[in-house]
């Protein structure tokens, strides 16, 4: 009977232990930390007028895949099926709230200076001090709401891990274990971080644009064979060459050409700069947000994407491999002064 009853009790956990499966988990930055504030006059508040949250934070993690013990951090709203495949990949993956409603709100004056877009970007990611337009303080910066988000959720959801992202000193997150990525503005805010932060990867879809700045020029603390690109050929960040000379002032041309991934299959030649021309009917916008899962993106008649390959490579490919190196296309205007 006692043997019996000790099988049971061994068997308790294992009957109310959650069964793997992918787990998306929901706060907001102002409940994980009270520190946290709002700066209105930059639009990066905990709400906006008609009373909908825009501090909300978003985690996923999916047990039954084998987990890389990698974290990608997504610099723009919450994207459900791209984070239903990078959980698929094996990472843990989080949607961080923080400042990025501020480029319509800076001075004309300050868009073509050549230093104030990348000096705000820098801001809004970590924190610190680095333009006098705005007052970020260090709770508001992305790099520390992502730590405490993660802190928050090795406290919440034990059962995924999260605090395998945490220093050993528990003050910060291991950067060298984490993929920044982002589209469009969150691409670009993305990649100007990770020529201040060494991280493990970056991913960009749409992006980086900031066409009148030189910080994509500035030596890198992440190595640029870890810069990974995607975008539409009538994208206009292709149709300005915003695009191509970010690509080329990061010095991603070292490591293959232009690669069209509807015409080479994977691994793309291992190219770190993806396009991609399919029919968005002319639409420019389309053509933006077409580079990510969802509405916009390219699928067969059956509904199925077809850039799924991409996606993965972009996540996935070792950073060791690269393509041949080429010239820089002499086509692409680098100097673009008057632009916005």
């Amino acid at each position: 009977m006692k043997a019996i009853l000790s099988l049971m009790l061994c068997a308790l956990p294992l009957l109310a232990a959650d069964p793997p499966k992918l787990h998306v988990l929901k706060s907001r930055a102002s409940t994980i930390d009270p520190r946290a504030k709002e700066y209105p006059d930059i639009g990066f508040v905990f709400k906006d007028p008609t009373g909908k949250v825009m501090d909300s934070e978003t985690a996923v993690v999916d047990t039954r895949v084998a987990p890389k013990g990698k974290l990608v951090i997504w610099l723009m709203g919450y994207n459900a099926p791209l984070f239903e495949r990078v959980a698929g990949y094996g990472y843990h993956a989080i949607q961080v709230s923080y400042a990025n409603q501020w480029f319509g709100k800076m001075p004309k004056d300050k868009l073509n200076d050549s230093t104030s877009l990348g000096k705000m970007r820098l801001e809004a990611a970590t924190g610190d001090d680095h333009t006098d337009w705005v007052k970020l303080a260090k709770p508001d910066g992305m790099m520390e709401r992502s730590f405490q988000f993660v802190k928050w959720l090795a406290k919440e959801h034990p059962e995924g891990k999260w605090g395998q992202f945490i220093t050993p000193d528990g003050k910060g997150l291991k950067w060298d274990l984490v993929t920044v990525s982002g589209a469009s503005h969150g691409a670009t805010t993305a990649a100007r971080f990770a020529v201040h932060q060494k991280v493990d990867r970056v991913v960009m879809f749409c992006g980086p644009r900031d066409q009148t700045e030189t910080w994509q020029g500035f030596p890198s603390a992440t190595p640029p064979e870890r810069f990974f690109g995607f975008s539409h050929v009538l994208d206009g960040g292709w149709t300005g060459d915003h695009y191509c000379r970010s690509w080329l002032m990061l010095g991603l041309n070292k490591f293959g050409p232009i690669v069209d991934v509807d015409k080479t299959p994977a691994p793309y030649g291992n190219s770190r700069r993806l396009t991609t021309a399919f029919d968005v009917k002319g639409d420019a916008n389309k053509a933006h947000s077409s580079v990510t899962p969802g509405g916009a993106a390219w699928k067969d008649d059956k509904g199925k994407y077809k850039h799924e390959d991409v996606w993965k490579y972009l996540f996935n490919h070792p950073t060791d491999k690269v393509g041949e190196a080429v010239p820089p296309e002499a086509k692409c205007k680098l100097n673009q002064p008057e632009k916005t």
